[in-house]
């Protein structure tokens, strides 16, 4: 596990500054690394100058969390996670899962849970080629974030209808190759031109075909629109890369991200100017992430990313349950999955989703800017 203190030679001094580890800035670690460097820093804690690195982290309200102190008591990730309701695995492999034999090879409980084993190989083998800290320089060189949630905002009250997150995507575990003639540049500009508020474009390659040089191109193409980059978020590494390769908002995922590591990347999130996302997909989910402050933003996914099963009804449901609570926090609601038909995305408003984010259903059209007047019934104003 790496050390909080070791990682300090390799990164800029302002990233273990005690204003860096405050509640309103970002330290680029997980929790993985924080835990790593507790039980040194508590153990010479008193004796700390007040400008220095223990001195901010024995301040710092993530040092002192509930997550730490169990990792401190020889709970393993896994453990921790599970007590949050995290089913999903963390496997820490050299290699991903599927190529061992015997005993080695692992066998997922899911496609979640395959999607999170093999995102450990590719993060690992993508770090030993560019280290945390060339990314993070890559990242400063960047353009400025563009505004995601301004965008969503002004779509929906331009429209009077859920802002759309077009997703530029080829293809999916569940259904395979989407779009053959896959051009990411042509359907964001198509996406653009038709309406659509923000763009989402899919980052995995292994099992949606998708890259951070779509990302990247897309950026550069002259498109407006605020990107989302729609990764599988296991490490601090990839939200510092997505910003480096232009992305204005990033996915979390819950069912696979304990507290203390959305903590962290929400306050990441925050130092780069970046929009969290973070996506639930049951009651437990969501309570999880209401408790946690800062959040801006909520995708309510429809598809068991367990099962892959569709069920719309579960947004209406959640929000039933919880959308005081959401209204009176000021977050935007975003529906996700099994949104087809005008019908659909005038469900999911009703139940008090501001926008959507709709991929499979507009780029299997012929034209899928086009087909966007379709899944609202008009066209949109932009």
């Amino acid at each position: 596990m790496e050390s909080l203190l070791a990682a300090s030679s390799s990164l800029p001094a302002a990233a273990f500054s005690p204003a860096s580890l405050s509640s309103t800035s970002s330290s680029p670690l997980n929790l993985r690394t924080i835990t790593g460097a507790t039980a040194a820093a508590r153990a010479v804690r008193c004796a700390a100058a007040k400008d220095s690195i223990l001195y901010a982290l024995e301040h710092d309200e993530m040092f002192n969390s509930a997550e730490v102190i169990q990792w401190e008591s020889g709970k393993s990730i896994n453990s921790i996670a599970a007590a949050q309701g995290i089913r999903i695995r963390r496997r820490c492999r050299s290699r991903y899962p599927s190529e061992g034999s015997g005993a080695d090879k692992a066998v997922p409980h899911n496609i979640l849970e395959q999607i999170i084993w093999d995102k450990e190989v590719e993060v690992s083998q993508r770090k030993a080629k560019k280290p945390l800290q060339k990314v993070i320089e890559s990242s400063q060189h960047a353009p400025p974030a563009r505004d995601f949630m301004g965008a969503l905002t002004a779509a929906y009250r331009r429209n009077g209808a859920p802002a759309l997150i077009a997703e530029v995507k080829k293809a999916s575990p569940s259904r395979g190759v989407l779009r053959e003639d896959f051009n990411p540049v042509e359907i964001a500009q198509s996406y653009e031109k038709n309406g659509a508020a923000c763009l989402s474009v899919l980052t995995d390659e292994k099992h949606f075909q998708g890259s951070f040089e779509n990302l990247e191109t897309v950026r550069n193409s002259g498109v407006k629109c605020p990107l989302l980059c729609k990764e599988f978020v296991i490490d601090i590494w990839q939200i510092y890369y997505a910003r480096s390769k232009g992305a204005d908002a990033i996915l979390l995922i819950a069912a696979v991200l304990p507290d203390l590591d959305i903590k962290y990347m929400l306050r990441t999130c925050r130092n780069l100017g970046m929009t969290a996302l973070i996506e639930v997909h049951d009651e437990r989910e969501l309570d999880r992430v209401l408790k946690i402050d800062g959040v801006q933003l909520i995708g309510i996914n429809n598809r068991s990313l367990e099962t892959f099963k569709v069920d719309t009804s579960n947004t209406k449901i959640l929000l039933e349950k919880r959308g005081d609570i959401i209204r009176d926090k000021g977050i935007l609601v975003v529906g996700e999955s099994g949104l087809f038909m005008p019908d659909d995305v005038e469900y999911v408003h009703n139940a008090g989703v501001s926008a959507i984010l709709v991929g499979e259903s507009l780029v299997k059209q012929e034209n899928p800017g086009q087909a966007i007047a379709g899944l609202y019934g008009r066209e949109l104003l932009h």
